[in-house]
């Protein structure tokens, strides 16, 4: 008898695991819009007037930069400076960062809930283990006594499996946009990679021009200095009035006034430095930069315009936002639709503990429930309607980042056209005061003219000399900037697939249409030295 109860039992769990099954692969509908990647700017340039080819600051003003349209940007850009301690002190900024840390742990978060969500596809199933102490009073069922005698213990050991079948693609709506979370999340941790590494370039490159800065100006402090001795000899000697020394007394303190400001900005960089690379200021040891270990590139990439949208990683977060609002659009128009829940529950009941798996102590059951929503306040239909404006609006700022984006690449090539002119004025001004001087030392030689004449001449072409290491470091600043705004090469390196291809489902109707129309991660932007 308990062989045959045994089969029985077998027949009936072997067509619950067939019926389940068949449920789970029962084909649904997803309502709501079908997600399409917003189709690219129709931009043939980014600045209105075309840019001079090539640039040229003159041979003494840091050569020539072409722009190469179309050509391919490298992952690790800094490179082109041909600066080793530059390179070693990005990978460790990039290796050691704690904002990356933080980026990265939000990505692996994104990626968890993900997988946990995944679990929405599958029936559940749990198993429970019970002991009930039962008493109840004879009287409440008017009798004297019960068929079992008052207290006893009632053991239940059971399972129970349950599925909400997906009809209308609520769960496959929300596990698209927890896999759109998940590209969100690794593009953000792209533009914080261009982010670090553009802040560590831009940072070596303002070291480099304000050592530069503070020795020319030491030099011009020195030059005054000795001025303002000759002057008030001269004045001793009754050879120039007072005024002409409080004169040269006055720029040799505003000279030397500029020295701490210097240094303080020198010090400020190196501090930066050392948090980027996550260090404490007192801790790090960060090599020296100057300008002379750096290389100006020749020839600088130029993305096509019509590529920008796919490469700089804020504005791929800002299109992985609004797929996510595509999706929830798609949830909560599911909500609206009927919910069909199957639940099926077997298992022993016994007062006896020894007894729970004796024959005589089974029970199943099976069930299922619809339900579907009929009056709620309008709250679901309203939350749909938010979910359309949450989409509009990830539309709106999908587009706004594109624009930025343009604004970014077309403000960097304008600064480049301009860096080159202006270093190439401050080049021919540095040449033409070196002239002076040359002239003047020959004619102080023969006796034309006075020591202060000479130390006047000296003093002027290392003040144009400083106004050149500042033009020449913004031109290095500006070509990096470029890099940044045009996303820095991260998609060149070896990537897995985004999230959002191995996740999400494929569409299996007819989708529905919203407005054509998104998320705004800060873009990269440079800075003037």
């Amino acid at each position: 008898m308990r062989p045959m109860l045994a089969a029985r039992r077998m027949r009936r769990r072997s067509a619950a695991a067939v019926l389940v099954a068949a449920l789970v692969s029962l084909p649904g509908c997803t309502v709501g819009p079908e997600y399409h990647t917003p189709e690219g700017p129709m931009v043939s340039r980014y600045t209105p007037e075309p840019l001079p080819q090539p640039t040229d600051a003159g041979a003494a003003g840091g050569g020539t930069q072409a722009f190469v349209e179309g050509g391919a940007l490298p992952a690790e850009w800094w490179t082109v400076f041909e600066c080793p301690a530059l390179d070693a002190l990005v990978r460790q900024a990039l290796t050691d960062s704690p904002t990356l840390a933080g980026a990265q742990a939000k990505l692996q978060r994104a990626r968890e809930d993900l997988e946990s969500g995944k679990g929405v596809r599958l029936p559940q199933a749990d198993l429970r283990v019970s002991a009930t102490r039962v008493n109840i009073d004879p009287q409440s069922f008017d009798v004297d006594r019960l068929p079992i005698d008052m207290p006893f213990t009632l053991y239940d050991v059971s399972a129970r499996v349950s599925y909400t079948l997906d009809l209308f693609g609520r769960n496959r709506r929300e596990l698209e946009g927890l896999a759109a979370v998940v590209d969100y999340q690794r593009f953000q941790l792209e533009a914080a990679r261009l982010t670090i590494a553009g802040n560590v370039v831009t940072a070596a490159i303002r070291e480099a021009s304000l050592r530069q800065q503070i020795d020319r100006t030491r030099e011009v402090v020195d030059l005054e200095e000795k001025m303002l001795a000759i002057a008030e000899r001269r004045e001793r000697l009754g050879a120039i009035p007072r005024i002409e020394v409080a004169a040269q007394r006055s720029e040799t303190a505003e000279s030397r006034a500029a020295l701490p400001d210097l240094e303080r900005r020198l010090a400020g960089t190196r501090n930066r430095l050392a948090v980027l690379l996550g260090r404490a200021p007192g801790e790090a040891s960060l090599p020296e930069f100057h300008l002379d270990d750096l290389k100006l590139p020749a020839e600088l990439p130029l993305s096509l315009p019509s590529e920008l949208a796919r490469q700089r990683p804020d504005i791929m977060a800002a299109e992985a936002l609004l797929h996510e609002a595509s999706a929830r659009v798609g949830a909560a128009t599911a909500d609206l639709y009927p919910h069909i829940t199957l639940s099926a529950t077997g298992g022993s009941l016994s007062t006896i503990f020894s007894n729970l798996l004796s024959s005589g102590t089974w029970f199943s059951l099976l069930g299922g429930t619809l339900m579907q929503p009929i009056f709620h306040g309008g709250e679901l239909r309203a939350e749909k309607r938010a979910a359309v404006a949450a989409f509009d609006e990830a539309g709106a700022t999908y587009r706004e980042v594109l624009l930025t984006g343009f604004q970014d690449v077309a403000d960097v090539l304008v600064a480049l056209d301009a860096d080159a002119k202006r270093l190439r004025d401050r080049s021919e001004s540095a040449a033409a005061a070196k002239t002076i001087l040359d002239v003047t030392s020959q004619r102080y030689e023969s006796g034309g003219v006075s020591h202060i004449e000479l130390l006047e001449a000296q003093r002027r072409l290392q003040r144009t000399r400083i106004e050149e290491t500042r033009a020449l470091a913004d031109r290095y600043a500006d070509s990096a900037a470029l890099f940044q705004a045009l996303g820095g090469g991260w998609w060149t390196a070896e990537q897995g697939a985004p999230a959002s291809e191995q996740a999400t489902p494929a569409p299996d109707h007819a989708p529905e249409t919203l407005p054509p129309t998104a998320p705004q991660p800060s873009p990269p932007s440079g800075g003037r030295l």
